[in-house]
């Protein structure tokens, strides 16, 4: 692959250690032999070249750019290269959906896997709502913990995939960054991954699409949940 003009020019200043090194790299051995001083030679070059020849508030300024390019490309590579830390590590679970979900956080996390939650049950006005979430874009999205340590009830709420409330008969549908909502199709609700472009299909009494798992949980932390597991390919 060749070298674009930008990092040809980033090599060019990034091997000198300082600007007298890189006058020297200037400096030829004719200059040297007429003048008998390298510094008289060095000031040839930097003042007898202009337009070809960095000066030294130039040089300083492109190498303070081409360390910090350095840098930023090392603290990518190394958060890359980091271990996530899982929300539900170390956490005692008991309740069923709770460790359904601790054993599907990594894949979520680490996109092998994207997961929809449905849950119904009532909220905190006693109100009976149900809906469907992203998982994955849920992790990306919230802090996990007070989930998993039972601090807090994860809820479906109006910007998720779906929600409807029973009571007030609000509903909403939105996409996801996995997941596009089709609620007009014969078949009824389904959602279309939007990286394989398969569809996953939520009505109980049909299969759930290739690629996909349905896992009924029973659960004393709500009246309903289904998990659907959606295993993405990479090619």
């Amino acid at each position: 692959m060749e070298y674009s003009a930008a990092a040809r020019f980033h090599d060019s200043v990034a091997q000198f250690r300082v600007y007298e090194d890189y006058l020297d790299s200037k400096v030829t051995p004719m200059d040297l032999f007429y003048l008998k001083s390298r510094d008289l030679a060095r000031e040839l070059v930097e003042h007898g070249h202009k337009g070809t020849v960095l000066s030294r508030e130039e040089f300083e300024e492109r190498k303070a750019a081409a360390q910090a390019a350095d840098a930023a490309r090392s603290n990518a590579v190394y958060d890359r290269s980091r271990p996530t830390t899982l929300a539900s590590a170390g956490k005692e679970l008991k309740d069923n959906f709770l460790k359904a979900l601790a054993e599907r956080e990594e894949a979520n996390r680490s996109g092998k896997m994207t997961s929809v939650i449905f849950i119904r049950d009532h909220n905190t006005l006693g109100q009976e709502v149900s809906g469907y979430i992203d998982y994955a874009h849920r992790l990306k999205t919230q802090d996990f913990e007070p989930y998993f340590s039972g601090k807090k009830r994860l809820m479906p709420g109006r910007s998720d995939l779906c929600y409807y409330n029973w009571k007030t008969q609000v509903s909403a549908s939105n996409p996801s960054p996995n997941f596009e909502v089709i609620y007009d199709d014969p078949n009824g609700l389904l959602f279309k991954n939007k990286r394989d472009k398969k569809i996953l299909n939520v009505d109980p009494s049909s299969g759930p699409g290739e690629d996909s798992r349905r896992t009924f949980l029973q659960s004393d932390l709500y009246i309903h949940v289904v998990l659907y597991d959606h295993g993405v390919r990479t090619v």
